[in-house]
């Protein structure tokens, strides 16, 4: 599925954990003040371990949600406080655990995450395919937004116009993470492709083939039409970076930047990513900076 973002990690997990990988989070990098590194970091490996339980390896459908049931119910032992390290998963719970007492974290938040990790199992077992962007969207409501929200917590932000910018920014990286990765999630069965946006430009999943060129001037403008509604969502939330106090305010904007860079380079491509997975380089650093200072 992937999490959402576009900074790099600089924090590293716990000895033991699934984690092993990081994808585009901004996790526990110099700009976060020191007090909430570890906090953060904690969201982060609940989160990716999750995700690796969900994605990784050659599971069965039905061991990854027995699994996950599993990390549920541990979850929920932390939150109600348990004193007993988890069994299966102890690092990652106490850690999170440290993280639950000290800042208040939002336990359905954490639960919403997990939600989100069961459906990617059950659509890819099933063949699932997204009727339209509103079930799109809704999928975005559990496995990015929940992020966000909890940033903002460890803040305290948390007023109606700032959760909502923070929604449609996680939403817009979603999106632009789904976009980016078609010529990596197709193969693997994995299908964010909106059924309605299909059928506007005449084309199938099925068509969506690398060596494929019959349509491709239509999955092109599919793509296309994709990524300027992610982009129009990022905008809708950039605000935000001017309500995010502090070295946190300009993570979040090389975070938004990083998502519009990578709709750039999906542009430059001909918006041809089910052939070609573009992503972010160091040269692309001082264009980032530069447009994150004049945000």
């Amino acid at each position: 599925m992937g999490l959402p973002a576009s900074s790099e990690v600089s924090a590293r997990p716990a000895q033991g954990t699934a984690v092993d990988h990081y994808e585009n989070f901004p996790v526990a990098s110099w700009l976060c003040p020191p007090a909430l590194r570890p906090a953060v970091a904690a969201i982060y490996h609940f989160a990716r371990t999750a995700d690796d339980i969900a994605d990784e390896g050659d599971a069965s459908a039905a061991r990854r949600l027995a699994d996950l049931a599993d990390y549920r119910e541990e979850l929920r032992c932390c939150l109600a406080g348990a004193d007993a390290p988890a069994p299966r998963w102890p690092a990652i719970f106490g850690l999170l655990s440290a993280a639950v007492r000290r800042h208040g974290l939002l336990g359905q938040l954490l639960h919403d995450l997990i939600s989100a990790f069961e459906q990617d199992v059950r659509h890819t077992a099933n063949g699932h395919r997204y009727a339209d962007t509103a079930e799109l969207l809704a999928y975005c409501r559990l496995s990015a937004n929940p992020v966000g929200r909890l940033l903002l917590h460890l803040y305290g932000v948390r007023d109606a116009a700032a959760l909502q910018h923070s929604d449609q920014i996680c939403s817009a990286l979603q999106l632009i993470n789904f976009w980016q990765d078609i010529s990596v999630d197709l193969p693997r069965n994995r299908c964010y492709l909106p059924a309605d946006t299909l059928l506007r430009h005449g084309v199938r999943v099925a068509d969506f083939d690398a060596n494929n060129e019959h349509k491709s001037a239509e999955m092109a403008a599919t793509v296309a039409e994709l990524c300027a509604d992610a982009r129009s969502l990022m905008r809708q939330g950039a605000p935000l970076v001017h309500r995010v106090p502090g070295r946190a305010g300009w993570e979040l904007r090389l975070v938004v930047q990083g998502g519009l860079r990578i709709l750039d380079r999906i542009a430059a491509q001909g918006h041809r990513s089910w052939q070609t997975r573009v992503k972010l380089h160091k040269s692309d650093a001082p264009l980032l900076a530069w447009r994150a200072l004049w945000m």
